[in-house]
């Protein structure tokens, strides 16, 4: 039998043990803690991307994704020159972002940087560029970061295509075919599914519809990347949201003044929801809508009970109820305010609307229907995602609103 002595020091080793893993655990709880919730905004214009702090609505600074373009631009070769321009001249506008996430450890931002064509990556902290990497084609459009934070998925807009890139290295992955130009990838709430919408070639107008090429969802496995199912439809897929059990998807189309209804496992429309034209609404002409889009910009509250609908054209944002799709109640902008997207704040709570042509978020409240805060943010904000930051990347922030 080991005597006493013998066992007071396993004893003692034993509980030392303990006490320093309790004290790594409380450190990782305290570390867990510091990460503070935000909603990125992309400021498509302004090549920036500002912070909001989704406690308080404050504007925490933002930060510059574009610090290399007149490098950029010069490295052009005539060929990727004359895209960039025909981008430009299509759009109207010069969108040099156009979708960001932010790693789950709240140090790094990826971005796919519109008519640069090009992914990048950036340490929020030191500002540093991490790696950038070329998509094919002359335009990078939406993206998503996988839920373990391990790839950013990009649409590579007139290669018809979806790249799938390394977070780590910046090196491509894989790719998937998707319809004519590829539009927004989301994952499905349970991660397990990975869609992209295509919207079609957006510079034809509406009376040539047919000729705009595949408008199509593609599903494919969220972690092989192997194809599940293409859904087709007449118009191009705008913003759409997908309920957890992967069975309904809601989505906005082209030149629908509302959104469609979809049972994804039968394949077809359930229900179209109609919403009101405004005045001026009502008076522009389908050709003359932004990228072909009426309304652009849908959310779901955490509980899946609301949507959050932006009518882009229209100059109004409804809060519409499931299962009923029935309007609680509309918060209306100053004409011309162009709300672009919408985005369900990581609070459940809110839902952020951008105001591209006000270089403003809007914050609406899901339960009330009414706006709780109007925020200054940098030229032209569209994508919005929420994030978390670290002290240090809050901390580095330019105090500008973007």
């Amino acid at each position: 039998m080991p005597s006493l002595s013998l066992r007071r020091p396993a004893a003692l080793v034993c509980a030392l043990l303990m006490a320093v893993t309790a004290l790594a655990a409380a450190g990782h709880r305290a570390e867990a803690v510091q990460l503070r919730d935000v909603m990125a905004v992309g400021n498509g214009q302004g090549g920036t991307v500002s912070f909001i702090d989704t406690a308080t609505y404050e504007n925490l600074g933002s930060l510059n994704l574009v610090p290399d373009l007149q490098e950029r631009l010069n490295a052009m070769n005539p060929v990727e020159r004359i895209g960039y321009e025909v981008v430009n001249n299509i759009q109207g506008y010069r969108k040099l972002v156009d979708d960001i996430a932010v790693s789950p450890d709240g140090t790094t931002i990826y971005v796919s940087r519109g008519v640069l064509s090009d992914a990048v990556a950036f340490d929020i902290a030191s500002k540093r560029m991490l790696w950038r990497r070329k998509t094919e084609g002359f335009k990078a459009d939406h993206a998503a970061l996988s839920p373990d934070g391990t790839r950013f998925v990009v649409s590579a807009t007139t290669a018809s295509k979806a790249e799938v890139i390394d977070t780590a290295t910046g090196r491509l992955v894989t790719t998937f075919a998707t319809g004519s130009y590829p539009h927004a990838n989301d994952y499905s709430p349970d991660g397990t599914i990975l869609y992209n919408s295509s919207i079609g070639i957006t510079s034809l107008p509406k009376l040539l519809n047919g000729l705009k090429g595949a408008r199509s969802v593609t599903a494919v496995d969220a972690n092989t990347y192997r194809h599940l199912r293409t859904y087709q439809f007449e118009y191009g897929i705008r913003p759409a949201v997908f309920t957890r059990d992967n069975k309904t998807m809601y989505a906005q189309l082209s030149y629908l003044n509302g959104f469609v209804e979809y049972d994804l496992a039968a394949g077809k429309i359930t229900r179209t929801v109609e919403m009101p034209f405004s005045e001026r609404g009502a008076a522009m002409k389908p050709d003359d809508y932004p990228q072909n889009s009426a309304h652009h910009g849908m959310a779901m509250n955490a509980d899946e009970s609301k949507l959050c609908m932006a009518g882009t054209i229209d100059d109004y944002v409804s809060i519409v109820s499931r299962p009923g799709l029935t309007t609680d109640g509309t918060v209306h902008y100053e004409p011309g305010a162009l709300p672009y997207w919408t985005q369900t704040s990581p609070n459940g709570r809110d839902c952020y609307v951008s105001l591209s042509e006000k270089n403003q978020i809007s914050v609406i409240d899901y339960r009330t229907a009414r706006e709780v805060a109007r925020i200054d943010v940098g030229r032209y904000p569209q994508r919005e995602r929420g994030a978390k930051l670290t002290p240090e990347a809050i901390s580095s922030l330019d105090p500008s609103n973007g």
